[in-house]
């Protein structure tokens, strides 16, 4: 069923809802507020604390049967629950489009890359889970995978199907239950419906959880006694927060933060393919991604050229409405949001910055903007925009760019464009990020890599393909001889 037809009146099984043990109404509920029209999209039920804590408990009573389950059921209903996102393609896509302000290329394309990591997570629970170790004669010695028990998980708003989904899904592969608590300004994208189609699919009560609500809710899912792990996506700013409240717990914890990353262009590069890149690495899904090129950073030789080529492709970027027919970019996910980039864009501006085109917002609508003259003196150089905004800074040597691209605490994603492998190759072994693009642009995911930031971008771990593993269970040594030894301690000599 499409939003259109839900919106009309046939009502959706989250409205007013949370989802815990199955839907449960609550008396307080928030808004579903389309950001590209301001219209209500309809209610979900808002959380407390206590609602965490009855849905840890009974999570924690459900998991070891799920975890019992055979391999071949948890994969069945894994593998059904993508066929599910499969059928119900149109609809999700739209979901996300209307819910978050996505383009119709960000939202398909973000459902497409949900359906892969569903069916990656699907195979885990049929892969080998343990390793046979070396031991002394007459023991036998092996490690085997084991489930956390109850994971929570917390979600942002900019990719909140797939950054939502590829962690659920393996982590009910390997057997936990998992609690998410969804961004606000994407509850149904980041959560509901992930409750809706794995109930559909057979999942067993008790076993998946949907919390919506604000800071107190993930608090108390960081301090809950039965909440082995917190898995979090969003900010540096909160993911400090979370990692300090899970760490106090002795809790688990994996943190995908921030980035402020660096697309670099060198001076052999096909400037028509390299501003193709910077613009999709700047603009895709209106700037709002934490992989965003935060910085383009271009050889001064060569820089005049790629602004021209990079501005031509700002001014040919329709903004608007995404569900119009041409939209290529939406509204920004908050007036807050929108005033904080028009703010340093503006700094950036008094401060000496170019605006070769845009710089602008009308309403949540910010025009896609080419900035050069950035520089450290500059916030704009420093922190993460979260807006369509290219800022663009030169250099001169190889060892510049490398300086450049690693004066930040972030250590996320880079990219180096060159004709020359080698020398880009070069380039990128030497920035301090988890991911490195030669000959292509800084957003770059799939389902089956594992993605970990460095600094302040995270804390080392990865979700993703063989990373999946490592994240969401734990190991168990076993050893086993025919019988006990006759130990020497406290024996009459």
């Amino acid at each position: 069923m499409s939003v259109a037809a839900q919106m009309a009146g046939s009502a959706t099984p989250w409205e007013g809802a949370i989802f815990s043990n199955g839907w449960s109404r609550r008396d307080a509920v928030s808004q579903i507020v389309e950001p590209a029209t301001g219209s209500i999209l309809g209610t979900v039920g808002v959380a407390g604390a206590a609602d965490v804590r009855a849905a840890a408990a009974i999570a924690a009573q459900a998991q070891p049967e799920w975890e019992a389950t055979s391999f071949e059921q948890r994969g069945a209903i894994l593998r059904a629950a993508a066929r599910q996102i499969e059928t119900r393609f149109g609809e999700f896509a739209e979901w996300i489009m209307r819910e978050t302000g996505s383009s119709r290329l960000k939202a398909e394309f973000e459902v497409g890359l949900s359906i892969r990591a569903v069916y990656d997570a699907a195979a885990m629970p049929a892969q080998p889970n343990g390793l046979m170790l070396p031991s002394e004669t007459a023991r036998l010695s092996y490690a085997k995978r084991r489930a956390l028990g109850v994971v929570g998980i917390i979600s942002p708003f900019n990719f909140p199907f797939f950054l939502g989904i590829r962690s659920v899904a393996p982590a009910l592969a390997v057997g936990n239950a998992v609690i998410i608590k969804p961004n606000p300004l994407a509850t149904v994208s980041g959560g509901m419906l992930f409750a809706d189609l794995l109930k559909k699919a057979g999942l067993p009560d008790g076993v998946f959880h949907v919390v919506p609500g604000d800071a107190d809710v993930g608090e108390a899912m960081c301090a809950d006694p039965d909440v082995a792990m917190i898995q979090f996506v969003g900010s540096t700013a909160v993911g400090r927060k979370v990692g300090e409240a899970a760490s106090r717990h002795l809790k688990k914890v994996s943190l995908e933060m921030g980035g402020k990353n660096s697309l670099v262009i060198l001076d052999d590069a096909d400037l028509d393919l390299a501003a193709a890149n910077a613009a999709w690495a700047s603009f895709l899904h209106q700037g709002q991604i934490c992989f965003a090129a935060g910085r383009t950073l271009v050889q001064r030789s060569i820089a005049d050229e790629f602004i021209e080529k990079l501005v031509a492709k700002a001014r040919a970027i329709r903004v608007g409405n995404p569900t119009e027919e041409g939209t290529m970019l939406g509204p920004l996910i908050s007036d807050v949001q929108c005033r904080r980039a028009v703010a340093i864009v503006d700094a950036a501006r008094a401060a000496g910055a170019t605006i070769h085109h845009g710089g602008t917002a009308d309403g949540l609508f910010f025009q896609p903007t080419v900035m050069s003259g950035v520089t450290s003196q500059m916030q704009a150089y420093h922190d993460e925009i979260f807006a369509p905004v290219a800022t663009i800074t030169t250099f001169d040597t190889d060892e510049e760019a490398i300086a450049l691209a690693n004066d930040t605490e972030y250590g996320l994603s880079g990219a180096v464009i060159s004709r020359s492998i080698g020398r880009a190759l070069a380039i990128g072994e030497r920035l301090r990020v988890g991911i490195v693009h030669v000959n292509d642009q800084t957003i770059g995911d799939e389902a089956v890599n594992p993605i970990a930031g460095w600094g302040a971008s995270g804390n080392g771990s990865g979700v993703g393909g063989p990373a999946n593993w490592d994240e969401f269970s734990r190991w168990q040594w076993y050893t086993i001889k025919d019988s006990p030894p006759p130990y020497p301690l406290g024996m009459a000599g």
